[in-house]
């Protein structure tokens, strides 16, 4: 059974370059602006991964605009993490700073385990590869959580 979209959802995972901004670029695009969708990193010490942007145009999603942000960077801007319906980790340390950062807040964390592909593959085209299986594997989470995309894609 599908769970109702949430009003705001923050995706984080460990430099808010690959994983976490194709989670909330993906989601955008399958399910509209009904929610507030933003994402953030452990750190923000990269620009946006060039794999990532282009295994996302393959399936018309934007990413060349995203700017990188980490948690603190959120805070230091008046963003209030207590204020977000839920918070999705892609990554083991993601999970952890957002629960030290919400431990007094009453909001849901979920841990969605996604590969990191960066590293992975020798060639470009495997290097490609491995950044499909985190987007598929982030599709599929997507749609296991909210269902089939309201916005036609």
């Amino acid at each position: 059974m599908v769970a109702p979209l949430p009003q705001s959802v923050l995706f984080c995972c460990d430099h808010n370059a690959v994983r976490s901004p194709m989670a909330e670029a993906i989601m955008k695009k399958f399910y509209g602006t009904g929610t507030y969708v933003q994402s953030a990193g452990v750190k923000a010490d990269m620009e946006i991964d060039g794999f990532s942007i282009a295994v996302c145009q393959e399936i018309d999603v934007e990413l060349s605009r995203h700017r990188s942000r980490s948690f603190d960077q959120m805070e230091d801007w008046g963003d209030d993490l207590g204020s977000f319906d839920l918070i999705v980790a892609l990554s083991p340390a993601s999970q952890r700073r957002a629960l030290e950062l919400t431990r007094f807040c009453h909001l849901e964390i979920a841990y969605w385990p996604i590969m990191d592909p960066t590293g992975l593959g020798e060639t470009r085209e495997a290097k490609l590869a491995s950044y499909r299986d985190a987007r598929d594997q982030i599709i599929a989470r997507l749609l296991d959580r909210w269902g089939d995309p309201t916005v036609l894609t």
